[in-house]
């Protein structure tokens, strides 16, 4: 095991679940800081932890309306996300954009997305812009099991492979559809073999493990960069939060979060840590630091004052 990066791992994948309970903290505390719907990342952290790490600054990565983490693990700013989300000027929005919808592009984060796949053809037009410039870049973009369901999801990861583009499609696998299960849904629920059909590389990874997911997307980056055409990945996760803040979660069997919670990257890092003989203290350091990085950048983006309304039509064009 190479302790240092585990540790970086933990560190990395706490300071995604801080943000995402300060956020919930501010979404449904009796500040209300936050308003509308919010969907939470917490359970999933691995997966933009261990993929953010491969790609380089020119590489164009675009999440999900989950995708705190992802931005985070991309270098956006805690306190820009947080004051976005709280629609202050100083999100990295200026406010517009909110929980679901901010972009960051100056770190390599294209934006979230509401509408469902839509991330997939748009990654694909990066990806093709990338081919045309001869900057080398590649576009990896992150979608939900559902998600591959889409018309526009399967035009993407044809044309992709069509043309051999440089692009890795992620699928976070967290087993839920919105409120409905991927095994109702689907003929075949293993997502991954898809890609055969498509003519591409395909995968399925421990969306639990930040370091399987690296090697996996190691890998797929390496090849959609060397010409080798794009590849889907399957990254197995669950979610520990309902599919937005104020979700019954009824549609879950009686004991499912608590075998997710034992089996949840942050809960299996922190055993395999102690288990080689790592301190306790420095497991609980990686949690102490994180939360109190959210603190401070939450107490700075609340401190901002709000959008301004008579800037809404700023840069909106006709």
């Amino acid at each position: 095991m190479d302790t240092q990066r585990r540790l970086a791992d933990l560190h990395a994948m706490w300071r995604i679940r801080a943000l995402e309970e300060k956020v919930r903290e501010l979404r449904v505390g009796a500040e209300g800081a936050i308003v509308g719907s919010v969907h939470l990342s917490i359970g999933q952290e691995a997966g933009p932890v261990g993929a953010c790490t491969e790609l380089g600054p020119d590489d164009a990565l675009f999440a999900t309306y989950r995708g705190h983490g992802w931005a985070l693990a991309r270098g956006v700013p805690a306190e820009g996300i947080l004051a976005e989300c709280a629609g202050r000027a100083t999100g990295v929005n200026g406010g517009r954009g909110g929980s679901a919808y901010f972009t960051a592009p100056e770190h390599g984060f294209h934006g979230e997305n509401s509408i469902v796949g839509a991330g997939l053809p748009i990654a694909v037009g990066a990806a093709l812009a990338g081919r045309f410039d001869g900057g080398g870049r590649v576009a990896l973009t992150v979608c939900g099991d559902g998600a591959l369901n889409q018309g526009a999801s399967h035009e993407a990861l044809n044309m992709a492979a069509a043309f051999a583009l440089p692009v890795v499609f992620v699928c976070e696998n967290n087993r839920w559809s919105e409120l409905t299960a991927i095994e109702e849904m689907v003929g075949e629920p293993e997502l991954w073999r898809r890609a055969a059909g498509y003519g591409m590389a395909g995968e399925r990874v421990d969306g639990n493990d930040p370091g399987a997911v690296r090697a996996a997307v190691r890998g797929a980056v390496a090849r959609a960069r060397s010409g080798g055409g794009p590849a889907l990945l399957e990254l197995m996760t669950q979610r520990l939060a309902g599919h937005y803040i104020g979700d019954a979660e009824q549609y879950r069997a009686p004991g499912e979060l608590d075998r997710a919670r034992e089996e949840e990257p942050i809960a299996r890092l922190g055993r395999e840590l102690a288990e080689a003989g790592v301190p306790a203290a420095g497991i609980e350091d990686a949690r102490t630091r994180a939360h109190a990085e959210m603190e401070e950048a939450a107490a700075a983006a609340l401190a901002a004052p709000l959008a301004d309304p008579e800037t809404a039509k700023d840069h909106v064009y006709a």
